[in-house]
């Protein structure tokens, strides 16, 4: 297991963007407004050669347990109680104020091991501000500039010193299946995430927007690693207006486009909405498998008829999804969650899926027959023969003499047939069609 590297300190004094420094990419949304950062976010990076699991929190602020701060501090608390190394920043540029003491005699009463961080320390004008922070009692600060680099190789140098004795490497070197939670704001995307992980890890409560930032946590069940990523809610573009949502949606679509299978969270007691339909289409025009999940399933009143209801709009509207499949589930209260990992995992299973040569041209055959290809300009397109080009999503190449001509209906037909046939229901298939030349045209030309 990697050591864990907390990143802890008030609002606004670049924990963000130091973690981003630190990470060596920018994977934390980072904004003058204070407070950007909520839930915890995770990543793994390389620090004078020792791999750490670095932790951004959210700032520590004093406020009531019920509020919104409150429940932020309860989050970063937790973080810091998991830590082997907490880096305590304060900013070097405003100098010490009363909170950075608070939480300062705070930490030392936590019993873990702190590294004390002067941010924003460029130039000689914060000298006097990096000697005033061993008043807080926590040793040897180390000034950096977290914006402009300055500092950060002796920083990694003090955390890989101060990290406990790096455990001999495993064997078990199992990648994470990667899936991405998305939806609309407030379809409790986050309440998901936490029963899945069986902690409070992600920051939820009746104010809709509270994720902003693509939050990546990492699950363990029966068959493996799960690499979890709750994002930001989803609305149509037209509402988007505030600099910070715009960011907080560009990291939402960036994580569903490494993802490998999505959770669309539907709530299940406003039914589908357009904007719902909608992402599912980016979701296919990213060739990610997918589950949905009807969320608040237990509000419900009429559930057969909402069931129909909702199954007879995705049957219309999610064509190129044909068969996803749909798992109801309270996430607030536990009901039905246990069958929907096993439902990400099916959907992984059918989007990695690779069907033998031989089969796949029998079935072709006779699907020709059946349904010949039709006239395009009186003449006929004949296709001689398909293969799969790759999966991930699956994806097939079929050949013959003019087949780019071939009629979008006629590609539904062939796409239904594959879905069909060899089970591939909810996943994106692409068809690509390649032309073959007529080896008589040539000899015709010459003669």
């Amino acid at each position: 297991m990697l050591p864990v590297v907390v990143i802890a300190g008030r609002p606004n004094v670049g924990k963000s963007t130091l973690f981003n420094r630190l990470v060596g990419r920018r994977t934390a949304l980072v904004a003058d407004t204070p407070g950007v950062t909520r839930d915890r976010k995770e990543a793994e990076a390389l620090l004078r050669g020792r791999r750490v699991r670095l932790v951004d929190t959210a700032g520590l602020e004093e406020a009531a347990p019920e509020t919104l701060a409150g429940r932020l501090r309860s989050g970063a608390e937790t973080a810091v109680a998991a830590a082997d190394l907490v880096l305590f920043v304060v900013d070097a540029r405003e100098g010490l104020m009363p909170a950075d003491r608070h939480f300062a005699q705070w930490l030392r009463r936590q019993g873990r091991p702190v590294l004390l961080v002067a941010n924003k320390a460029e130039g000689r004008s914060t000298e006097s501000a990096v000697l005033e922070t061993y008043a807080l009692g926590l040793g040897d600060p180390v000034a950096v500039s977290a914006e402009h680099g300055e500092g950060i190789p002796a920083l990694m140098t003090e955390i890989a010193d101060r990290l406990p004795a790096a455990e001999p490497a495993g064997t078990d070197d199992t990648s994470p299946l990667k899936l991405a939670v998305v939806g609309r704001p407030n379809a409790g995307k986050s309440t998901l995430i936490n029963h899945l992980l069986g902690e409070e890890r992600m920051v939820t409560g009746p104010e809709p927007g509270l994720t902003r930032d693509a939050v990546a946590t990492l699950l363990h069940d029966a068959e493996g690693p799960i690499e979890l990523v709750d994002t930001a809610g989803l609305r149509r573009r037209a509402r988007i207006e505030a600099p910070l949502e715009k960011l907080s949606v560009g990291a939402a679509i960036g994580a569903l486009k490494l993802a490998e299978v999505v959770v669309l969270v539907v709530d299940a007691t406003e039914g589908v909405h357009d904007q719902d339909l909608q992402i599912a289409r980016l979701v296919e025009r990213e060739g990610r498998a997918c589950v949905i999940a009807l969320n608040k399933w237990d509000a419900v009143p009429d559930r057969s008829a909402a069931r129909r209801t909702i199954g007879e709009r995705l049957e219309a509207s999610l064509a190129q999804m044909k068969g996803v499949e749909v798992v109801a589930v309270s996430a607030l209260r536990g009901a039905g969650m246990e069958r929907l990992l096993p439902a990400v995992r099916r959907a992984y299973a059918v989007w990695n899926k690779r069907l033998p040569t031989a089969e796949l041209n029998r079935w072709f055959e006779a699907a020709l027959e059946r349904h010949q290809p039709p006239l395009v300009n009186g003449r006929r397109l004949r296709l001689r023969y398909m293969t799969q080009a790759k999966a991930r999503p699956p994806t097939f190449v079929a050949f013959g003499t003019r087949a780019e001509q071939i009629p979008e209906d006629y590609q539904r037909y062939l796409v239904n047939g594959l879905r069909e046939t060899f089970d591939l229901p909810g996943t994106p298939i692409r068809l690509q069609l390649r032309g073959t030349k007529n080896p008589y045209s040539s000899a015709q030309k010459g003669s």
